[in-house]
């Protein structure tokens, strides 16, 4: 009779997990694209708009094929002022850092290597050291004047060169693994986007 008992609630326990994620997924997927948009918008500096690009076959589109699944597919977005003229890309990208995966998105113009922004959308590091790369504004101000790709250097040691970046002291592990992240998608984008304007030119 305990072990049916037992069973028995595991199987309502069951069915009420289902029930509550298959309820709570379309608010939490939304939660998601809405705040993916405004970190678009935040990196990019508050272009008029912008498109969604998918990665197909090397190359990048606007259009996905037919029965496909967004999510399948790798995605940029481009940012247009309000005469419709690009103004940058916005890259997601994330790789481990201290403890767990950072996730980012930054904004960059590949026509002359400037970063527009950086913005952390996922991180687990410790809070008080590591969180520091979203939440120390002097760290994360810094990838609105800098140029890809960037170098991390000791705090106050740099020698001005557009591509350095500051890393956080007592955090030097995640902001260097900020940069890595950034530099990574970098080498991976770049040739793509600058293909994409050429052929996209107006």
């Amino acid at each position: 009779r305990i072990v049916a008992t037992l069973a028995i609630a595991g199987l309502m326990a069951g069915i009420l997990l289902i029930f509550v994620y298959q309820a709570t997924q379309p608010t939490i997927l939304a939660h998601k694209a809405k705040m993916l948009r405004l970190a678009v918008e935040e990196v990019l500096q508050g272009p008029a708009s912008y498109d969604t690009l998918y990665l197909i076959d090397n190359n990048l589109t606007t259009e996905l094929p037919a029965g496909a699944v967004e999510k399948d597919f790798q995605m940029v977005f481009l940012g247009k002022d309000a005469n419709g003229a690009p103004v940058g890309f916005a890259v997601v990208h994330n790789r481990a850092g201290f403890q767990d995966q950072i996730k980012v998105i930054y904004g960059y113009d590949p026509r002359s290597g400037n970063m527009l922004g950086m913005k952390v959308l996922e991180s687990k590091e410790t809070p008080g050291l590591g969180d520091k790369i979203e939440k120390n504004m002097d760290f994360v101000e810094q990838f609105q004047k800098t140029q890809a790709p960037l170098v991390g250097v000791k705090a106050g040691a740099g020698s001005g060169d557009s591509h350095e970046i500051d890393m956080i002291t007592g955090a030097t592990i995640s902001s260097r693994a900020v940069i890595r992240i950034i530099n990574e998608a970098f080498d991976n984008w770049d040739p793509l986007l600058k293909a994409y304007l050429v052929e996209n030119a107006r």
